[in-house]
């Protein structure tokens, strides 16, 4: 079994420059117990980190949502996802042992002139960060990744772009699935030399659509089934890019 998932972690790394590129540099930065950790290639092979910020917001939102879109991930894409997910700090060196960090929440976020250098270095390095906005999160977060990214401004993606078509094809783009403003949900990234590091969930509220099943009256299966595809998307994309 731990042959397999070598070949499989290899054949992965080969054909996914952006994988490929992750494990270098966390040879680079990371310690070297967590780097044998990463690279020893048993199972679970890699974990899925949820990111905690200072400011007052509410960062340990969807409390149910990383672990049913690991648990989705796993049986649809063939992933090895650690089945809980980690909590990672912004400023913390254990960042750089997640292929794939996820940011939430209602409220403020700060980011120190320490923990945007941090976040640059991850995500310039091979990272990814899904910011999925839970509702009030905008305003708070476009200056903070303006702090990380100086020099970049997000974009929207159109509806052909890759993300919509990993595994799952969602022709019209981003799916609608809790209701606020009546906006339409969107899209954002920041391109850094061509790659996209961030991906920013706008009026759309993936994240609950991962929770339980039940966990907001609104709820129905297939809006969740939407989320999940959709959040296995981008996690296939991430991996894969």
């Amino acid at each position: 079994m731990k042959s397999i998932i070598s070949d499989k972690l290899k054949v992965m790394s080969q054909s996914c420059p952006s994988l490929k590129r992750f494990l270098f540099f966390s040879f680079l930065l990371i310690p070297g117990a967590l780097l044998l950790l990463l690279v020893s290639f048993s199972a679970p092979s890699y974990r899925m980190g949820k990111l905690k910020y200072s400011g007052g917001g509410d960062w340990y939102a969807d409390r149910t949502a990383l672990p049913n879109l690991i648990a989705f991930c796993n049986a649809n894409l063939k992933t090895n996802f650690f089945p809980e997910e980690s909590v990672v700090e912004v400023g913390g060196k254990e960042i750089f042992g997640f292929p794939f960090v996820y940011m939430t929440g209602h409220g403020n976020v700060q980011f120190s002139d320490q923990e945007a250098k941090n976040l640059r270095q991850y995500l310039i390095g091979g990272g990814f960060l899904h910011i999925d906005d839970n509702y009030g999160l905008d305003k708070f977060i476009r200056p903070q990744m303006k702090k990380v990214f100086p020099e970049l401004s997000f974009v929207e993606l159109p509806s052909n772009h890759a993300i919509y078509n990993q595994k799952f094809k969602f022709a019209g783009g981003l799916p609608k699935i809790h209701e606020h403003d009546n906006k339409r949900p969107q899209g954002f990234a920041l391109i850094y030399k061509g790659r996209v590091v961030c991906y920013y969930t706008f009026e759309c509220d993936l994240g609950n659509g991962w929770e339980d099943f039940g966990t907001y009256p609104e709820d129905t299966q297939e809006t969740r089934s939407k989320a999940l595809k959709m959040g296995a998307n981008l996690v296939q994309y991430a991996l894969t890019q």
